[in-house]
C-alpha cells in the first residue's frame, strides 16, 4: 500500500508508492510479459485488461467513447485513512486517495488537438464531474488533473489519456501558488489572473488563441519553451465549478493552443495541469483556475534544481509569434 511521507526541511509530501514501478511502459521494449506483440489495454475490445469502468459515455454505433477507470497501479489508494502519524522528527499517513484513468477515446492514434470539438468538451466535461463526485469525501483536500502525452513527458503509454490524483492535503506547490496570488489581492485589490487577462488581451503579442470565453497566451515569465496558459476571462476559483455550456468554448480553445504547438514542435510531449483550488476550500477571489500546457524541449537539469531559477531560451513574445505563423521550431 502507498504512503506518504512529509519532508521535515520543506514542508513538502512525497508519496512512497512501490507498484508504480510494475506500470507497463509501451516506450521500452521487451516490456509485454507475455511475449510478442503489445496489446494497449487502453483500445476498443480490450477492458478486461483495464479495472472496471467508473464512468463512461456511449459511443454512436455502440460500445464506447469515453471511459472512466481507476489506475491499475495507482499512486494513490481508496484504503487507509488521512490521519497524520508522527514518528521521532518525521511524519507520515497512509497513502489514501483516489487515482483514476481518463481513457479520452477508443482510437489508439487520436490526438486531443485532433478530436472533434464536442469529444473534447465531453473530456472536459467528465474531468468537471469527476472532481464534482470525489471531493464529496471529506478527506479529500485536492484533486490534480493532467495530462502526460509523450515519451519525454513521462507518458508509459501511447494511447490517449489523462489522469485525476485526489489526495488529502495541498501539494506544497499549489499551496505555494495560492499563497502569492493573495499577496497580490491584498496589496492591489485585484485578482493577479484576472489581471492577466486583461494585460495579455491588451498586448496581443503574447496570444496564441482566444475566444469569447478563453485566453490562451504563452505567460510574460514562462519557465519554459511554448509553455502555453488557458485561462477562464471571467474570474472563477474552482474549474469544477464552470458552467457546462463553456465546455464547448474551453474545448475550442485547448484544440487550437494545442494544434499550434503540435505544428511548431516535432514529435511534441507536453504536460498539461488543471490549477484549481483545493475542493473543499470556498470560493475566493484572489484566486483564479487555469490551464498549464509544458511542452517537454529540454530537461530540468541541475541549476534549476539548485535554485529554482528556470532558463527559458525562447522568449514567450518569440514562442507566440512561432505559433501563430505555424513555423516550424528547429530544436
Amino acid at each position: 500500500m502507498p504512503e506518504i511521507r512529509k519532508d521535515p526541511v520543506f514542508g513538502r509530501w512525497v508519496i512512497i508508492a512501490s507498484e508504480r514501478g510494475l506500470r507497463p511502459n509501451e516506450f521500452r521494449l521487451g516490456d509485454n510479459p507475455e511475449g510478442g506483440a503489445y496489446t494497449c489495454p487502453f483500445c476498443a475490445g480490450n477492458e478486461k485488461l483495464t479495472p472496471p469502468e467508473i464512468y463512461s459515455l456511449p459511443g454512436e454505433k455502440g460500445g464506447w467513447r469515453l471511459r472512466v477507470v481507476r489506475n491499475k497501479y495507482p499512486a494513490l489508494t481508496s484504503e487507509g485513512s488521512s490521519d497524520n502519524r508522527r514518528e521521532g522528527i518525521y511524519d507520515r499517513m497512509d497513502g489514501m486517495g483516489f487515482h483514476e484513468v481518463v481513457i479520452e477515446t477508443p482510437e489508439h492514434g487520436k490526438l486531443l488537438e485532433t478530436m472533434p470539438g464536442e469529444a473534447v468538451a465531453d473530456v472536459i466535461r467528465t474531468f468537471m464531474l469527476r472532481v464534482s463526485e470525489i471531493k464529496k469525501d471529506p478527506r479529500i483536500k485536492y484533486v490534480m488533473i493532467f495530462k502526460n502525452h509523450g515519451r519525454n513527458a513521462g507518458a508509459s503509454l501511447l494511447h490517449p489519456h489523462s489522469q485525476i490524483i485526489a489526495m488529502p492535503m495541498a501539494p506544497l506547490r499549489v499551496v505555494q501558488e495560492i499563497d502569492g496570488a493573495a499577496d497580490y489581492h491584498r496589496e492591489r485589490g485585484t485578482c493577479v489572473f484576472c489581471d492577466i487577462v486583461r494585460e495579455e488581451t491588451d498586448f496581443k503579442k503574447r496570444v496564441v488563441a482566444e475566444n469569447a470565453d478563453f485566453l490562451a497566451v504563452t505567460p510574460y515569465a514562462s519557465r519554459f519553451s511554448f509553455e502555453t496558459w488557458i485561462l477562464p476571462k471571467q474570474h472563477a476559483s474552482h474549474f469544477e465549478t464552470m458552467p457546462g455550456e463553456l465546455a464547448g468554448s474551453l474545448a475550442s480553445v485547448l484544440k487550437t493552443a494545442l494544434g499550434k504547438l503540435s505544428a511548431s514542435l516535432p514529435d511534441l510531449s507536453y504536460n498539461l495541469i488543471v490549477h484549481t483550488m483545493p475542493v473543499q476550500s470556498p470560493s475566493a477571489e484572489h484566486y483564479h483556475w487555469h490551464i498549464e500546457i509544458m511542452p517537454k524541449l529540454s530537461h530540468v537539469a541541475g541549476f534549476e534544481w539548485g535554485t529554482g531559477f528556470y532558463i527559458n531560451t525562447v522568449s514567450p513574445e518569440e514562442a507566440a509569434e512561432t505559433l501563430n505563423a505555424g513555423k516550424k521550431y528547429k530544436i
